[in-house]
């Protein structure tokens, strides 16, 4: 009798231990979904910090989806999805559709300029440049285009470079000339479907990103900083661009006017998994974080801004004391 309670001790000693193994083994097992919404042209350094990330984060498993960046921020809005981290190209997207019931704040990480992205087969490759591109798209049988701009801010920043041009060259009636020739088959939801289009032949020229041509190794037209959007000094001169697009409700529109290309992030308020956001927020500043943006091509800025520093989560304060943030300039 004596030995049946000792192996019955046993018994259950062993079944506490294993057990305690197992929701050790299944806990870690499981790892913490961090759902992020991106811009397309963040595809290349998201999926570079998403890898590196991951090693050092065994237990988070990021998912990553690209859209145009606008489209990124109606998931949330009109779609009611849930994203951990919302990051465009664009900080105005946050300010015009998520905010303020999605969020209250949002992060400048990074920055671009618009280039004209073309391959080695696009006509007139060999004399395109900074100064002749208007008259070498408007030849007959040249074909050019850009991205949606009702869902991408490379498309609107695509039609004010034209506006702008045609004020830098003094070239009347520019900018309606380029869009009455520029057909609606050749605009496309996002700057990276442009791409493929250029690589079979289907477009000679394509208005995109600095960082994108960079990153799929284009050759591309280095526009003048008074049209390409790449710096605070002209943000008055930028300012004199505009267009409507699609609002924040369907059947809605929003006026959106040239601005510096800053890249913006945040966490939507009904995020699930904000633990996780916030480390990807604090390795995406780290000095690891900002190395891959910018071998990718893709500068940062440093410090980040942030719109409102009362906003700032209390988990991103060592950021903030860090000197890795700062409050954001008009």
């Amino acid at each position: 009798m004596h030995c049946k309670k000792i192996k019955l001790i046993l018994f259950l000693l062993n079944l506490l231990i294993w057990g305690s193994f197992s929701s050790i083994w299944a806990e870690n097992s499981i790892k913490n979904k961090l759902v992020v919404f991106h811009a397309g042209s963040l595809s290349v350094p998201f999926k570079m910090i998403e890898e590196n990330f991951e090693k050092s984060y065994v237990n988070i498993d990021i998912l990553r989806e690209s859209s145009g960046s606008r489209l990124a921020a109606r998931k949330v809005s009109e779609l009611n999805r849930q994203a951990d981290i919302v990051a465009v190209s664009d900080y105005d997207v946050i300010l015009d559709i998520l905010m303020p019931k999605y969020t209250d704040w949002y992060l400048c990480f990074a920055c671009n300029q618009m280039v004209i992205m073309y391959d080695k087969h696009s006509k007139y490759a060999q004399i395109i440049n900074s100064s002749n591109w208007p008259k070498i798209l408007l030849k007959k049988g040249v074909d050019y285009g850009y991205s949606d701009p009702n869902l991408d801010p490379c498309g609107y920043r695509s039609l004010f470079v034209w506006q702008l041009a045609e004020k830098y060259y003094q070239i009347p009636g520019l900018y309606e000339k380029l869009s009455q020739n520029c057909p609606s088959k050749n605009i496309r939801p996002k700057e990276t479907d442009l791409i493929a289009l250029v690589e079979a032949g289907e477009l000679d020229y394509i208005f995109n990103y600095r960082s994108v041509a960079t990153q799929h190794n284009f050759p591309f037209i280095e526009l003048p900083d008074a049209i390409n959007l790449s710096t605070s000094k002209f943000k008055d001169y930028y300012k004199k661009a505009s267009m409507k697009v699609s609002g924040k409700k369907p059947g809605t529109y929003s006026k959106v006017r040239g601005t510096p290309i800053f890249y913006a992030l945040t966490i939507p308020k009904n995020a699930k998994n904000k633990k996780a956001a916030y480390k990807f927020i604090e390795y995406l500043l780290s000095e690891e974080g900002r190395g891959i943006l910018v071998n990718c091509g893709q500068p940062p800025i440093v410090p980040a801004t942030i719109n409102k520093l009362k906003h700032l989560p209390s988990e991103l304060n060592s950021l903030l004391i860090k000197g890795l943030i700062e409050i954001k300039k008009n």
